[in-house]
């Protein structure tokens, strides 16, 4: 265990972190070791092997100081007596946050090995991890579970090995982390396919361990001529991969076709020493044609870049030799976690590309949080732009812009920055004119055309592909629509002042101007213009408003209604009737949360109309004045995009998570989830959930579906 100490520590100072940083990393190992004193692990280790694990293998890809921090502290919540607020005092925010999020993220588990119950999976996986480094982590831990997987029973190897295989590592390959994803991959393949991996072992050219000393002979060759040519130097080899092998036989390759079984990399310290060192190892082995690749003068993809070649080496076997520098193999091997190494150096490309990784995160989440997102349409987005096969073009000056497959220009353009892609007008893809819907493909060198005069078109919606860009276009027409609303706003009532033969000057003096504000509870004289332009207030009732002045806004309602007792009651223009009145703003109270079908009544606020609240709605019980009659039309448009917003709370009798679960009833139902929080009741896990349907029957039958499952002890509506 001290020896695991001291590596991590030992790595922890390569990394370069600062003095107080390793003064936390050292107290958050003391601080563990406390926590989980005298507890074992499932394999006879202590228990606190496993945080340091997950510490050196994170320091191993040269994450920060606050994720090697969580890494050393994430199960001190779980399996010490720890507390968020204890985590949050001793080692700051982001740690208490990382470990938050991870522990809801460990509850997490596959229900079957469906790929409908994978994505979900990766989907709410991806909404809890709200830091990268969450997911950094998650891979991490799993990597070192895995690595000890034969200890457990043969079904939980299995299910612990799909689990991995589905969920985790496509988002490792995602993030360009491929020293987790080999690794893990490998693993994975050895339980989930034990007969394939043993028969690849078998037809391997020689036994592994025959391999590997050609492969240290071959080093040591290597390694003497580039220390005669002064040459600094990191030589490292590998026998491929059982996985990555079996990937190549898939695809249709046969064992004489693969030059890659072994591999040799070598990474310096300048690029022009790339070049030379692959001349000089051409000069001692003689070269396999048609093997050398230049992707660093043409990166591969993912900002990877790296020099080539295959030789026949020692005794006849082809071996592939790549030859990088640090800073090309950090991003290699560690794709997003490495983005903190190079944050300070001069890395604008590398750091560009890295950005755009992260954003992907930040764009799924935000997207989410700024408008209502239905439950198929956030898997479609974690799936496009999280998890599905992406591009790599170019700026004119050489910039890489990552992109889903069949982006257009348009998400290219947005991607650059939104007032360019606002104001784009054309664009230019490999010096030829292409239409604004154009398939992007990899390698495309792209130019947008603007004219700052220009503006979005809503058909753009229709093909653009990154949630970035869908979401700026929305943004700008409704920005715009309001514009025109408060326009149309302050015609029509200055139209409706006309016919009543009131000047506009005497009905908006500044006193009157105050007083409505006041009333209505806006911000400004341009609101009121809104709510008259979208057609929540008539212009009458803003004139009544006006000259009413001795009484306050629900007065004037309270006349309105029984002043009028003989209007129809047909005469309605929403989803609610108001009786005696159809010109007056109506809101759902957000106590109760009706939703169509529910026994409703109406209340008269200050200055916010008709409140709506269920008739058994707590808050009403006790109030007789201003209640007023309200029904459902049943004349309604039955638009199916029309949802109400509905709070539920789901009680369970065990502390393993359920999201998944839950999440899939939902599913069945079409029943959109706006937002899951989970917290700690007596002896079991509470869920508190926000869900949009369309009337009381869909949530009545959701409610019902919950009911079933075996660790739902109860359901309540709030």
């Amino acid at each position: 265990m001290d020896e695991l100490w001291n590596k991590v520590l030992e790595k922890s100072l390569e990394n370069g972190y600062k003095e107080e940083e390793i003064a936390k990393i050292k107290e958050a190992y003391a601080y563990a070791c406390k926590q989980h004193a005298g507890m074992k692990r499932k394999n006879g280790d202590d228990l606190i092997v496993h945080p340091l694990n997950v510490a050196l293998i994170v320091t191993e890809i040269n994450s920060d100081a606050t994720t090697v921090i969580s890494a050393l502290v994430h199960e001190t919540i779980e399996r010490g007596s720890s507390s968020l607020e204890e985590l949050e005092e001793l080692f700051g925010t982001d740690v208490k946050n990382i470990v938050a999020s991870l522990t809801k993220v460990n509850r997490l588990h596959l229900l079957d090995d469906s790929e409908h119950a994978s994505l979900y999976l990766r989907k709410v996986l991806v909404a809890l991890s709200e830091d990268v480094r969450v997911i950094i982590l998650k891979l991490a831990g799993r990597l070192d579970n895995m690595r000890s997987n034969e200890v457990l029973p043969p079904d939980k190897q299995r299910r612990n090995a799909l689990e991995t295989w589905n969920v985790l590592i496509p988002i490792a390959h995602r993030l360009g982390i491929n020293y987790l994803k080999s690794e893990l991959e490998d693993v994975c393949f050895k339980f989930l396919k034990p007969d394939i991996y043993e028969q690849i072992e078998n037809d391997l050219p020689a036994p592994r361990a025959e391999l590997n000393d050609v492969l240290n002979a071959m080093m040591d060759d290597v390694s003497e001529l580039l220390r005669a040519n002064n040459i600094k130097f990191e030589i490292k080899g590998r026998v491929k991969s059982v996985s990555s092998l079996h990937n190549k036989l898939s695809n249709g390759k046969k064992w004489s076709d693969i030059y890659d079984i072994l591999g040799i990399r070598i990474i310096c310290e300048e690029v022009s020493e790339c070049y030379l060192i692959i001349g000089l190892i051409h000069s001692l082995y003689r070269p396999i044609p048609k093997r050398f690749k230049d992707y660093i003068a043409m990166p591969k993809g993912n900002s990877y870049q790296s020099l080539h070649t295959g030789v026949f080496g020692i005794n006849g076997f082809p071996i592939e030799v790549q030859v990088r520098t640090k800073e090309m193999n950090e991003i290699a091997e560690h794709g997003v976690a490495s983005h903190w190494s190079y944050k300070e150096k001069n890395s604008r490309h590398i750091q560009n590309v890295m950005e755009q990784k992260l954003q992907m995160f930040r764009n799924i989440i935000d997207a989410n949080q700024d408008e209502v997102v239905d439950d198929d349409l956030f898997v479609d987005n974690v799936s496009l732009e999280l998890l599905s096969q992406t591009i790599y073009v170019f700026t004119p000056k050489g910039d890489v812009v990552e992109l889903p497959k069949d982006a257009s220009p348009i998400d290219f353009a947005y991607r650059i920055h939104s007032r360019v892609g606002d104001t784009t007008v054309g664009a230019i893809v490999n010096d030829q004119m292409v239409p604004l819907d154009y398939k992007l493909q990899d390698n495309d060198i792209v130019k947008v055309m603007t004219n700052p005069n220009s503006s979005p078109n809503k058909d753009w919606l229709n093909f653009v592909k990154t949630t970035a860009a869908k979401t700026k276009i929305k943004a700008f027409f409704s920005k715009k629509d309001r514009e025109e609303y408060i326009e149309r706003g302050k015609v029509l009532l200055e139209r409706e002042l006309r016919r009543q033969k009131i000047s506009f000057a005497d009905a908006l003096t500044e006193e009157r101007q105050n007083k409505l504000i006041k009333d209505l509870k806006v911000g400004s004289l341009d609101e009121i213009y809104l709510l008259i332009g979208s057609s929540r207030f008539t212009p009458v009732y803003i004139v009544d408003l006006l000259f009413e002045d001795k009484k306050d806004v629900q007065d004037v309602l309270l006349d309105k209604i029984v002043n009028n007792p003989n209007l129809a009651k047909n005469n309605y223009k929403n989803d609610i009737i108001v009786s005696g009145c159809d010109d007056i703003l109506v809101n759902l109270a957000s106590c109760c949360k009706p939703v169509y079908g529910d026994e409703i009544i109406g209340y008269i606020t200050k200055g916010q109309g008709i409140a709506v609240h269920k008739k058994d709605c707590p808050n009403i019980h006790d109030l007789n004045e201003r209640l007023i009659e309200v029904s459902w039309n049943p004349n309604r448009n039955d638009d199916i995009d029309k949802q109400y917003i509905a709070k539920l709370g789901v009680y369970t009798n065990g502390l393993k998570s359920n999201l998944l679960d839950i999440v899939t009833k939902a599913t069945v139902r079409n029943v959109v989830v706006n937002s899951i929080n989970e917290s700690n009741h007596n002896n079991g896990l509470y869920y508190d959930i926000i869900v949009k349907v369309h009337n009381k029957d869909d949530l009545d039958l959701f409610i019902g579906d919950l009911k079933t499952l075996k660790f739902v002890t109860n359901v309540k509506r709030y």
